[in-house]
């Protein structure tokens, strides 16, 4: 059997709903094909200004309007939960603030300083991006705020101070950056994005688990790099 491993860039907004959705596929995509898939996790800025792009963007009556899209879709995705006041109450003002946290975190881990642990084949970093945005959908936390995101990496034990240094000393800034300028430099579309074989297949918005599954297996089973057509 051939045990070459591939990376996949995800790219996401942390209040992206369909991004809540796909975590099961995330999760399912780890389980079936471990190692020999390395998931990167990106974050891009689509919920930047809610009250612009949600307030007063959202043309079919603004927050009330979007809150009852988002339930409305949430009937077809029983396997998670969302909030009946979602979009309503305990808005995030950006998806900005959770993103650099993030960064900060995922940073730490690059640098081997977090704690071990394995949440249902998720490491740390992955189980905070879960827990952040399960608390925002399902529980109706401002994930936006410094104490909900304190709470969040103290409950698994990520050292607060070593994030915030992260954010002082521009590092994490510093990576959100990247994030941007790929987000442009590729053209992602959307949220979630998976990018694999060097740019050249990308599966965007709500893509069925098998044909994520079915990409990442035929690159997996390539000997070598051939072209896409062989």
């Amino acid at each position: 059997m051939n045990k070459r491993s591939i990376g996949i860039d995800y790219y996401t907004d942390i209040l992206c709903v369909w991004a809540y959705f796909a975590q099961i596929k995330v999760d399912e995509l780890k389980k079936e094909f471990g190692p020999r898939v390395r998931l990167k996790c990106h974050f891009i800025t689509l919920f930047g200004n809610n009250a612009v792009k949600i307030g007063q963007g959202y043309e079919e009556g603004g927050y009330q309007g979007y809150s009852r899209h988002v339930r409305e879709l949430g009937r077809h995705f029983p396997h998670v939960e969302i909030h009946p006041e979602i979009w309503t109450r305990n808005v995030p003002a950006s998806s900005m603030p959770v993103h650099l946290t993030l960064k900060a975190v995922q940073l730490l881990g690059e640098q081997g300083r977090l704690p071990e642990g394995d949440y249902e084949g998720r490491d740390a970093f992955e189980e905070l991006t879960w827990r952040l945005r399960r608390g925002f959908f399902r529980d109706l936390q401002n994930i936006a705020l410094r104490e909900v995101l304190h709470e969040h990496l103290e409950a698994l034990s990520i050292p607060v101070d070593a994030v915030e240094r992260a954010v002082a000393d521009g590092s994490a800034y510093a990576a959100l950056a990247l994030d941007a300028d790929e987000h442009r430099n590729r053209m992602i579309e959307g949220s979630p994005t998976w990018i694999m074989n060097e740019g050249r297949q990308r599966l965007y918005g709500n893509v069925g688990y098998r044909a994520i599954a079915a990409n990442v297996q035929e690159l997996l089973e390539r000997a070598i790099d051939m072209p896409d057509w062989c």
